[in-house]
């Protein structure tokens, strides 16, 4: 623990003002990103130490704050990393299979809330037990071996029993560092902002489950969000009324995503010709121009899920209106890519625009493919995989787009409407459990619930 004394003219108040974005996309050859250097208390021996702060932005991870603390009068050192941008919306997930040695060196983003498990040895690292790191999963085991070996001279002296089991426990962890047989790593993150690499991007990861889900209150609470919405009913007034809605923008005040300053976001209802209603929300931000827009379904989960299949055969059909649910995932067989539910949020855009926001995530903002954390033969596999989805949105290339929603709240537009598209197929299916379970539907309640 430190005290950092943070001052406005350390950051420069232009900057705040969203003159200049305080979140510079990571880079190691960005010259001008530099760490900002701060005169601060140390805790150990209470003369005054240096803290560094590198504000930096990570596209799959959001933004981070990256600090160092040493000092020179004691030689206490400490590192910590904490996530900068807001709470996502949904939970995450991640379950990776390890199997080989390779798998130990992929990359983590772990988050002051999440939690760390290995149900093979019974092993959990609870939240807010450690501080945030940008690590590997060798080095999350590293950092839980040096925390058992802290006290252990101490327990010896006090109590052999114990600490010769956690000894022995010591020797598990260590031997999974050498992979003599697969164990299962997961890291939960109420937050939604913690990650574990991918090193197979684009492709699939067999070895690598993702998972969104809804937080409940006990998490909410966890995260600071308990009463940020209120049970009152709203007063009866006519501009709430349901129809004046659908014919009025609403405007509310938010913060940008890039920079953070204050912008407006603007909310209408919206019907789209045969599909249904829904909710979109852009945001315009006028310091730093960044402009974003998020699709809400406006009605309730479908009785049955949708997989639309388009086979792409002309550059007209890039003009086709998208509606991209939170709860669908892209396909492209013949680029092997499978996009799950929760990436790239919802959007109603153009399938041209699907496509470049692809990209952009895969290829043009991968972190993996920048600087000195770049390995050249996942950055060549990945431009290449670029100039592929280049080729099919200039209509050289031809391919399927799968859009699979299991809550049935995607579309695809039918340019022969009312008539059926010779190119396009929808299909109907009946939900499995387990989408069943990631939806929050195989627990809910919809009669009888009042007498709870």
């Amino acid at each position: 623990a430190r005290l950092v004394p943070v001052e406005m003219s350390v950051i420069g108040k232009a900057e705040v003002r969203g003159c200049e974005s305080l979140f510079r996309d990571i880079n190691a050859e960005d010259e001008e990103q530099q760490p900002v250097e701060i005169e601060s208390l140390c805790m150990q021996c209470h003369n005054n130490g240096m803290t560094r702060l590198l504000l930096t932005k990570i596209p799959f991870f959001k933004e981070i704050i990256v600090s160092s603390f040493t000092c020179d009068f004691c030689a206490w050192a400490d590192t910590e990393i904490q996530s900068a941008g807001r709470i996502q919306d949904h939970g995450v997930s991640y379950v990776l299979a390890v199997r080989s040695k390779q798998d130990m060196n992929r990359e983590v983003v772990k988050t002051d809330y999440a939690t760390t498990r290995i149900p093979e040895l019974d092993f959990e690292i609870p939240a807010f037990t450690q501080k945030g790191a940008l690590t590997t999963i060798e080095g999350i085991i590293d950092r839980a071996i040096s925390g058992l070996k802290q006290d252990q001279p101490t327990r010896k002296a006090m109590d052999q029993d114990k600490a010769g089991k956690i000894e022995a426990f010591i020797e598990k962890l260590q031997s999974l560092k050498e992979v003599t047989s697969p164990f299962t790593f997961i890291l939960d993150d109420p937050s939604g902002n913690s990650f574990v690499e991918n090193p197979n991007a684009p492709q699939k990861d067999e070895a690598l489950t993702v998972t969104y889900y809804k937080r409940n209150l006990q998490q909410d609470s966890n995260l600071g969000l308990e009463g940020t919405c209120s049970m009152e009913e709203p007063e009866d007034k006519p501009g709430n009324k349901l129809e004046e809605m659908r014919n009025e923008v609403l405007q509310f005040n938010t913060n940008c995503p890039e920079c953070n300053a204050p912008a407006e976001t603007n909310m209408k209802l919206v019907q789209i010709p045969h599909f249904k209603e829904v909710i979109i929300m852009a945001t315009n931000c006028d310091s730093c121009g960044h402009r974003t827009n998020e699709v809400k379904s406006g009605g309730a989960t479908e009785a049955l899920g949708t997989r639309i299949s388009l086979l792409i055969t002309d550059p007209s059909d890039m003009t086709r209106d998208v509606l991209k649910s939170e709860t669908c995932r892209v396909e492209i067989p013949e680029l092997e890519l499978e996009l799950g539910m929760g990436a790239l949020g919802g959007k109603f855009t153009t399938l041209e625009g699907l496509l470049k926001d692809i990209r952009d995530l895969i290829v043009d903002k991968n972190p993996f493919t920048l600087g000195d954390s770049s390995i050249p033969d996942h950055a060549e596999r990945l431009r290449a995989f670029g100039r592929k989805l280049d080729q099919i949105i200039e209509g050289q290339l031809k391919a399927h787009v799968i859009l699979d929603d299991p809550a049935g709240n995607s579309y695809l537009q039918n340019v022969y409407a009312p008539e059926a598209d010779p190119e396009m197929k929808v299909e109907r299916y009946e939900r499995t459990y387990e989408q069943n379970e990631e939806l929050g539907l195989s627990d809910m309640r919809t009669e009888g619930y009042e007498e709870r």
